[in-house]
């Protein structure tokens, strides 16, 4: 059977409030759904939803922003909404952040998880703030850093490999430049919600009183693992925010999942490349799988910029022709980014009066009617880019997954239904891994024989 294998590298008036001086905990719903998690972007749902299903919780992921949570099915566990706020104005963000909380407290879901991402792009101030206003708590308890991934927290400075976030490739993102270090003053560029930063949490000593959203430094696991045992047993782990870092140690605490994971499928050893991610940790690694013997495909700037083109008799031959060249066999990268960079595509998009955004934008749905025309494949796909995988999964009709494994830090596995059929995809954001990510990947894939 062929496969998919996706890597990414695109209130109501009324309503029941927590109460975190009350040590009882709310009253869980008749189903089982006792984590409800709210991501900014595809990739980030995946990639932190798998922290608790690789422990045996029931996980599932969900695309639609606007779904109601009441159509959960009751076999579900761990909730991850993918809000799509990545790219949205700030108001906006916290208005759909605040919907989805509100739904959470009103259906008495035990514990509210805000998702960052873990290099601090995004509506960060925004979101935070609404998760707190929207649950009617005190203090939000955010933990910022991912040790695993060398991100860390100091002296309420975040670090990407030892180096100031906004000093770091994601300081230079051409389309959310991460512009400060400091977590309180990144947080104060889009709310008035107070934000205080604290070392982290020891197993002795008070808890801090400030109200408002509370950030904690972090350089290993064990730090995080030591708060959230802290903020547990004083009954205040009821909404809390963190990257992936965090998430993967909820498990244990709340006690989620029945430790067995989900086996993993056999997936075919042949690898196709799709890739939307202008990120030159990204970039390295495709560098690095051309130099072991990736056919490397080049997308021009019509190609990517006019999802029309598709429809064309010129892209009809030109997915005929890729069609031949995937057929062959070995491994191929079918690449949005282009020998001289972008400057063929801002030409483009100049000439047509396109923004920075409408040209992420329509890379990324160009991109998913390649995949939509390409229909199945032979071998195992990867697709770069956050916002190429949603394009992807849109376009082929999918808005639930359900995350199996980490096949590396961030390189996540899933399972979804196409046809009445399981697929796989395995996504990954663009800032994440090694330059010989694909490599490690093909090797892993070699070896399930």
């Amino acid at each position: 059977m062929n496969q998919f294998l996706i890597f990414l590298a695109c209130q109501t008036a009324r309503r029941t409030c927590y109460n975190e001086d009350d040590e009882k905990r709310p009253r869980e719903d008749e189903n089982m759904l006792r984590l409800l998690m709210i991501a900014d972007d595809f990739t980030g749902a995946l990639d932190t939803g798998v922290q608790l299903a690789r422990h045996g919780a029931r996980t599932l992921v969900v695309t639609d922003a606007g779904a109601d949570l009441r159509g959960i099915g009751t076999d579900v566990e761990v909730l991850v909404m993918d809000a799509e706020t990545r790219h949205l104005p700030s108001l906006q963000a916290h208005e759909i952040v605040a919907r989805i909380v509100a739904q959470g407290v009103e259906r008495n879901i035990p514990y509210i998880y805000k998702k960052t991402d873990s290099a601090l792009r995004g509506n960060i101030g925004a979101e935070l703030s609404a998760a707190l206003e929207a649950s009617g708590v005190r203090q939000l308890f955010f933990f910022p850093a991912l040790p695993g991934m060398n991100r860390q927290t100091v002296d309420g400075v975040h670090y990407i490999d030892g180096v100031p976030v906004a000093q770091s490739v994601f300081g230079a993102d051409p389309f959310e430049p991460v512009t400060e270090s400091r977590v309180t003053e990144l947080i104060a560029q889009q709310s008035d919600v107070p934000a205080h930063s604290f070392p982290p949490l020891e197993t002795a000593g008070p808890l801090p009183s400030q109200e408002g959203i509370l950030i904690f430094d972090a350089q290993t696991e064990m730090q995080l693992r030591t708060a959230g045992q802290r903020l547990l047993d004083a009954g205040r782990l009821k909404v809390m925010a963190g990257c992936a870092g965090f998430a993967a140690v909820l498990p244990d605490l709340l006690k989620l999942g029945d430790g067995h994971p989900p086996a993993l499928p056999l997936l075919d050893k042949r690898l196709l490349v799709l890739c939307g991610s202008v990120n030159p940790i990204t970039l390295a690694q495709l560098d690095a799988a051309e130099r072991a013997g990736f056919t490397h495909l080049r997308m021009t700037a019509e190609q990517k910029l006019e999802p029309n083109y598709w429809d064309t008799e010129p892209g009809r031959l030109q997915l005929e022709e890729w069609t031949r060249i995937m057929a062959a066999g070995g491994h191929c990268i079918l690449d949005s980014n282009g020998v001289d960079g972008s400057a063929a595509t801002d030409a483009y998009a100049a000439r047509h009066g396109w923004s920075c955004c409408d040209i992420r934008t329509r890379v990324s749905r160009s991109l998913g009617r390649v995949l939509k025309k390409l229909g199945e494949v032979e071998g195992t796909l990867l697709i770069t880019g956050g916002d190429t995988l949603l394009q992807c999964m849109h376009q082929i009709g999918v808005t639930e997954l359900q995350p199996l494994g980490e096949l590396a830090s961030g390189v996540v596995l899933s399972r979804f239904v196409l046809d009445g059929s399981p697929r796989f995809v395995i996504s990954k954001s663009g800032g994440f891994g090694p330059p010989d990510l694909l490599l490690h990947l093909t090797d892993f894939l070699a070896a399930q024989r």
